[in-house]
């Protein structure tokens, strides 16, 4: 044989076992980045509930009163998957209806550096601008990965069942508070507070329970709005992300009573209101849910009257069962709390109004807070004042009131010595106004109306387990549609989870429908 021949042959069997060597070895790393990207997103949404974590670098905003402890795995998510997905691979067209707002924040938050403002607390308004653009930068960045992470079913359930050992684990955190709200034991009050300072940079409440987080009103908003929806549509869908069960009998139904019955501990009116309005919501909707005639391909709409009327009656009593449930714990915990008695105790007064109500609740400051918002877009209607600005125009824009009759509203006007946290409109659609404009404001309704068409089209689905995505996208949108009225903020990771979530299951039922097509 031609010995040129032997050598070719020689030179090509080496290469091929050398190509094998390098497909093998390629392998074993796309097995290392794999399940080293898994550690760490099983990480981000076990962090969740701490939203205000002590150690935290001043260059990632240590001054700030927001600090989640789920940016660390954020970072190296967004980093090593995040950007490399975004600039190789097609991504949800939802993304496309968040960047107008994004851009109308930036544009209006530079204008502001030409307006000469004066600082307030000592805090340039540069400075303002630049730490607010971050916060939203960070949401947009959680609601991007959130967005993409998923690329299955099975990968939806796997973020569920991480997110619900976060929540596992903040319920187990809270009732060990609530033991205290029970019946007062200085010793363990003292033992919880001393454990607190490694989560949280604020004191605990000795009248109330505040989880994981900085006070009892996020942790409230945090398991009405996170967690409750999929919780809620979990049990009413009877799906389980978890291989255990017993009949009816889930982790979801355990998991959902735990939080029904630890949320009124937080003593948070707006948490109480948020949770029996998602829990009725939920309920409608599985009352409504679409269901096909195979016969007729259409919904099912034709019953005989005795079957309708044996259903509304059924419907009724499990109505009444389940707004039982809501109340009664809310009922007999609020009687420990004579300012949360407040909510019912009003009513028994003479010449009831909801201006007086609003008044008895405590809610004057929330309502000037609202007011100078409001005075403030009408002063700067088109792109608004710029993110974060608010509070320098806060105490002009402010109505006239007699201070006396809201401590809250001195306490902000005259501070006192050392303290430099700037307030806020505490209404997330107000601040958009104020600090957006009523192009700020289109822009980012144009984004909610993405979400819910990507939450409607799965709840339209025929098949069992994307409505239950669609269900709880619903609950979820209507929670923060309620939950927006009371807080403002950008950088708490609640509204961009939620919404990745409701996007991530959208697109993966859509790109699974393509496939099958």
């Amino acid at each position: 044989m031609d010995r040129s021949l032997v050598d070719k042959s020689y030179t090509l069997d080496k290469l091929a076992v050398n190509s094998i060597a390098l497909n093998v070895e390629s392998s074993k790393l796309d097995v290392v980045y794999n399940v080293f990207i898994k550690i760490i997103w099983a990480s981000f949404f076990l962090f969740l509930p701490v939203t205000n974590f002590p150690i935290f670098p001043s260059s990632f905003g240590g001054a700030a009163l927001v600090r989640p402890l789920s940016l660390y795995p954020l970072i190296l998510l967004f980093i090593l998957y995040t950007l490399p997905r975004l600039s190789s691979r097609p991504f949800p067209k939802t993304f496309l209806s968040l960047a107008p707002f994004l851009l109308v924040a930036v544009v209006s938050s530079l204008v502001s550096f030409f307006r000469g403002i004066e600082p307030v607390l000592g805090i340039p308004v540069y400075e303002r601008v630049l730490r607010t653009l971050l916060t939203l930068g960070i949401g947009a960045a959680i609601y991007f990965t959130v967005s993409l992470l998923p690329r299955s079913k099975k990968d939806l359930d796997f973020s569920l069942r991480w997110m619900y050992a976060g929540l596992a684990a903040a319920l187990l955190w809270g009732s060990l508070q609530a033991l205290y709200i029970i019946k007062f034991n200085q010793s363990w009050f003292n033992l919880m507070e001393h454990y607190q300072q490694f989560i949280s940079t604020r004191h605990l409440f000795d009248n109330r329970i505040s989880g994981l987080t900085y006070e009892p009103n996020w942790f409230a908003e945090q398991l009405s709005f996170l967690y409750l929806p999929w919780l809620l549509a979990s049990v009413f869908n009877g799906k389980s992300v978890f291989p255990w069960r017993r009949r009816w009998l889930t982790v979801e139904l355990l998991l959902l009573t735990w939080t029904i019955c630890l949320l009124p501990f937080t003593y948070s009116r707006a948490g109480v209101l948020n949770l029996v309005m998602v829990t009725v919501f939920g309920w409608f909707l599985y009352l409504i849910q679409p269901r096909k005639n195979k016969a007729a391909g259409g919904l099912i709409v034709n019953k005989s009257r005795l079957k309708r009327l044996r259903s509304l009656i059924h419907s009724f009593i499990q109505t009444t069962i389940i707004i039982s449930i809501i109340v009664v714990p809310i009922y007999l915990v609020g009687t420990k709390n004579p300012f949360f008695a407040r909510l019912w105790g009003y009513w028994e007064s003479s010449n009831p109004s909801i201006s007086g109500y609003l008044s008895y609740l405590g809610f004057d400051a929330r309502l000037a807070f609202s007011e100078a918002a409001y005075n403030t877009f009408d002063a700067y209607p088109i792109t608004g004042v710029g993110l974060g600005n608010y509070v320098y125009y806060f105490e002009d824009m402010l109505p006239y009131r007699p201070l006396a009759d809201s401590p809250e509203l001195m306490n902000v006007l005259t501070p006192e010595a050392g303290r430099v946290r700037l307030i806020t409109a505490k209404n997330f659609y107000l601040r958009l106004l104020a600090e957006t404009g009523a192009v700020g404001l289109a822009a980012f309704i144009a984004f909610l109306v993405a979400v819910f068409g990507c939450a409607l089209y799965l709840f339209l689905s025929p098949k069992k387990g994307e409505r239950f995505w669609g269900k709880a996208g619903l609950c979820a949108f209507f929670t923060f549609l309620i939950t927006a009225f009371s807080y403002d903020s950008f950088a708490i990771p609640n509204m961009w989870v939620v919404f990745g979530l409701i996007t991530s299951a959208a697109w993966v039922t859509n790109q699974a429908r393509n496939l099958e097509h």
